[in-house]
């Protein structure tokens, strides 16, 4: 997932929200702005909503944390983190590739609950100090409510990951062991998406049990919960099964070699109009004087304002061979398609012997999953 809202960066990585982050936050602070009421109603209304939005805020902080703990741990390993976006059920770092071994896998994954713990222990510990006694009938203060409930919620959260349902931290800890005991990554993946939909399955089923017997927003808080990890796992073991098709698959087998041409002297409003309006294509090799420049997009046009395509060419806008990233016809399709997710791309040009050979797209890919998907269903 990657982020419809960025804020910055931490240790070079992109932080970022979702659009349904916002849904969750209003809905957090709603719910801290009751819990508060709760604990003490003789706090003012404007410190009972600021104390719920500076709780909400260290909380999503605490989940930026969590997700920095699996980043930290990918960067160790060799798989590159670029960006955490926080959304509606959390927050998810960005890993560009697989673990390349079961035990890169484990302690990607464990580290997350681990930091959490810590930090939800941090936080009681402070409260604690503050003067916080969990049966203490001393009046509470703002400081200590804020900080027992970011103590607790955090601890939850690392209890929570843990469940061992795939694509959790604790289904991934799972998918890592039986990784580790069979040698097998994708028949430790089935096992453990399946494991991880029967427990979203039966979050739904007492979700909405919970619900009918008068359990009100939690049991259908539940029953969203068990629906989001049967697709989450749903979606994890597609992706598997489609990194196993793909694996034994070279570029050079799908590559287009009929590269449409434009010469490189085009202004962009041609290009646009007589190139990729008239045929369609979203991809051209751009030529001068009979020699190949790179490619140009459709993506690359669109970076320029409409009002400069009369004015700027297309050999203004072209990528180079030398400067794009490429692929040869001999990398596998996972590795490609990887790339092209690394690079946000939605096509690379293959090259052989310093010489453009062709072009592979995520639509030939595609493509080529669909042909896979009939022959195997007739």
């Amino acid at each position: 997932m990657r982020p419809s809202i960025r804020l910055g960066r931490v240790f070079g990585i992109e932080i970022g929200l979702h659009y349904s982050w916002f849904v969750i936050a209003l809905l957090i602070v709603l719910s801290l702005s009751g819990h508060f009421h709760m604990v003490n109603p003789q706090w003012s209304l404007g410190l009972t909503w600021s104390l719920a939005a500076i709780t909400g805020l260290l909380f999503f902080a605490s989940i930026v944390a969590h997700e920095l703990s699996h980043a930290a741990v990918a960067n160790a390993r060799g798989m590159s983190v670029k960006s955490i976006t926080l959304f509606a059920l959390g927050g998810v770092a960005n890993v560009e590739k697989e673990s390349a071994d079961a035990k890169s896998e484990f302690w990607m994954a464990i580290v997350g609950p681990i930091t959490s713990a810590v930090i939800g222990l941090f936080f009681l510990g402070i409260a604690r100090a503050a003067g916080w006694h969990p049966q203490s009938g001393t009046p509470p203060s703002p400081l200590w409510a804020g900080l027992v409930w970011l103590g607790y919620i955090n601890v939850t959260l690392a209890v929570f990951n843990m469940i061992p349902g795939f694509p959790l931290d604790g289904g991934r800890v799972l998918r890592s062991i039986i990784w580790g005991v069979n040698g097998n990554p994708i028949r430790a993946t089935k096992i453990a998406a399946n494991i991880g939909q029967s427990i979203a399955v039966a979050f739904i089923i007492f979700g909405f049990f919970r619900f009918f017997l008068g359990g009100g927003l939690g049991g259908l808080w539940l029953a969203f919960i068990g629906w989001f990890l049967a697709d989450a796992a749903a979606a994890s073991q597609a992706s598997v099964e489609v990194s196993t098709v793909l694996a034994p698959v070279r570029v050079g087998d799908l590559m287009s070699q009929d590269c449409p041409r434009v010469d490189g002297n085009v202004n962009l409003h041609t290009f646009a109009e007589g190139y990729l309006l008239r045929t369609g294509r979203r991809c051209f090799v751009a030529t001068q004087n009979g020699r190949e420049l790179g490619l140009v997009t459709i993506k690359d046009l669109k970076r320029i304002p409409r009002e400069r395509w009369p004015f700027t060419t297309v050999s203004d806008i072209v990528r180079s061979l030398d400067q794009a990233p490429t692929v040869s016809p001999d990398m596998s399709l996972v590795q490609a398609l990887e790339l092209m997710t690394r690079e946000d791309v939605n096509q690379l040009p293959v090259v052989s012997n310093g010489k453009l050979a062709g072009v592979i797209s995520r639509g030939l890919i595609v493509q080529f999953l669909e042909t896979k998907a009939e022959l195997k269903a007739a």
